[in-house]
């Protein structure tokens, strides 16, 4: 299980991370309410502004204070880390 940071001391497992979104469409704002709804909502940005939001494969909705693409690149340097072991 390889974690990577998503900001201000949290970290996330890679392999269970199924996306990475920005938050601004309504159909991301409907699966955080829901999220909300159901207390499978993880606020990881302590009051800074939503960056991206994760989905994760048991149905929790992490926001996270980095982008998406910052996020792709950590997910994608964990899983390259695992290859070369």
């Amino acid at each position: 299980m390889k974690l990577i940071p998503i900001g201000f001391g949290s970290y996330v497992s890679a392999g269970r991370v199924i996306a990475a979104v920005e938050p601004e469409s309504n159909p991301i704002k409907r699966v955080i309410t829901q999220a909300r709804e159901s207390g499978k909502l993880v606020d990881a940005t302590y009051g800074r502004r939503t960056e991206a939001v994760l989905i994760m494969d048991n149905g929790a909705v992490i926001l996270c204070p980095v982008g998406p693409e910052e996020l792709a690149g950590r997910i994608d340097r964990a899983e390259g880390e695992s290859d070369e072991r």
